[in-house]
């Protein structure tokens, strides 16, 4: 009996050792395109026994496209040694948006050949047998998808140069290419993520938009325009008030990684002042000043403020001392003038207070003028003749050349 169980055990285990490929998977495997065998291993996913057939299927797909990739690389490096010897005529043309579709599918399918690949088998054992070859292979194609995405924005095909750009900054991020060399593409990364973002914002795909953002915003040189963009592209789909309390709950967190960026502190500024939030709006800018008494915006906006409260003594301080930090910018400078205008017209306002008030207005003014001359940016024109006209007297030169100015 003893020797009989033995020899049923023996079986058992031959049975197991030798037991051969699913009828499934025998299936894929005799696939010989890229169609007919994604679409087969899609259809049959579920039948194929365990993690290790999974990942074999998946892989053999990647070999199939691999073939369109490898061959179409092939002729760009003839191409390139062509021109290398000066035999240009000799180029040969191949299928620039195959390989880049191919480079696309070839990250899908090692990734999800890896995810089944780092599974414990049917024994129970995490043993890969594709990961190394396939993240080797694949990463050193993608950098293609720059180049084939830079020529499909310049053809202005927004959907191919989404995908691409696309492609390349979200596969950065795959665990198959966790060990690889990333360290080449750091002088671009970021300006591939920031036009990535951009084109998915265009396309309103905001879940990408931000993913794209937040890469880009890696980069120091592309994370102030990066932040800009992802906080116009949050701004965007507020609809409710409700939608701005999330908004806000959402900035906060950047403005504490981010405390001196001007985009977050005016847009937080807006966001309360829309909601009519006086409390926690005063409270940010005296924040913002209390770490930074420097901080242009939050100076401006802090004067802006009490203007919105009709209150002129309070917000001119803050205007003066937000143009010491920055004298060129135009809407702060007409601010200031004509708070110190509407000052000087209270019935309390001394003659030689209201004289100093309007010659100090009529230099801001002036200054607006020499920065914004055609009144692009802010009508001073009259303004600035009625600051003229207290000033110098309504028979002045001085002020019949403001006066020509205002209605030129």
């Amino acid at each position: 009996m003893k020797k009989v169980m033995i020899l049923a055990m023996m079986f058992m285990a031959s049975t197991m050792t030798f037991a051969g490929d699913s009828d499934a998977l025998k299936a894929i495997l005799k696939t010989k395109t890229y169609d007919e065998a994604n679409q087969l291993l899609k259809a049959n996913i579920a039948s194929l026994t365990d993690n290790a057939e999974k990942a074999k299927a998946y892989n053999h797909v990647l070999e199939i496209v691999m073939k369109k990739v490898d061959a179409e690389t092939k002729i760009m490096t003839e191409n390139q040694l062509a021109i290398q010897m000066q035999q240009a005529d000799k180029q040969k043309a191949y299928d620039t948006l195959g390989l880049a579709d191919a480079i696309c599918q070839s990250i899908e399918l090692a990734s999800e050949c890896n995810k089944y690949d780092q599974l414990p088998n049917a024994k129970g054992k995490v043993a890969p047998k594709f990961a190394e070859k396939n993240a080797l292979r694949v990463w050193s194609n993608r950098v293609h998808l720059v180049n084939i995405g830079q020529e499909e924005a310049r053809k202005g095909v927004d959907t191919n140069v989404l995908k691409y750009w696309g492609t390349f900054v979200d596969s950065r991020n795959e665990p198959l290419f966790a060990t690889m060399d990333k360290n080449p593409e750091s002088a671009y990364i970021g300006q591939v993520a920031l036009f990535a973002g951009r084109y998915a914002f265009q396309a309103q795909d905001m879940e990408r938009a931000n993913r794209y953002f937040d890469e880009a915003m890696k980069d120091p040189e592309q994370k102030k325009e990066a932040l800009g963009f992802k906080l116009y592209a949050m701004k965007s789909q507020l609809k409710t008030r409700q939608d701005s309390l999330n908004y806000i709950d959402q900035v906060k967190p950047l403005l504490a990684e981010n405390p001196d960026n001007d985009a977050i502190i005016d847009g937080l500024y807006s966001m309360y002042d829309g909601l009519k939030m006086k409390k926690e709006q005063k409270e940010l800018l005296e924040g913002i000043l209390a770490t930074n008494p420097n901080n242009f915006v939050a100076m401006a906006d802090m004067g802006i403020m009490y203007i919105g409260e009709n209150n002129y003594p309070a917000a001119i301080p803050y205007l003066r001392k937000a143009i010491a930090i920055k004298d060129d910018n135009t809407s702060v400078l007409y601010y200031l003038a004509t708070s110190l205008c509407i000052l000087a017209q209270e019935d309390n306002t001394s003659a030689a207070d209201k004289k100093n008030y309007y010659k100090e207005a009529v230099g801001l003014y002036d200054k607006c003028k020499q920065l914004d001359p055609d009144m692009m940016q802010i009508k001073w024109g009259y303004n600035r003749f009625n600051a003229y006209y207290n000033y110098y007297g309504p028979e002045a030169p001085e002020t019949k050349a403001a006066e020509a100015d205002y209605k030129h």
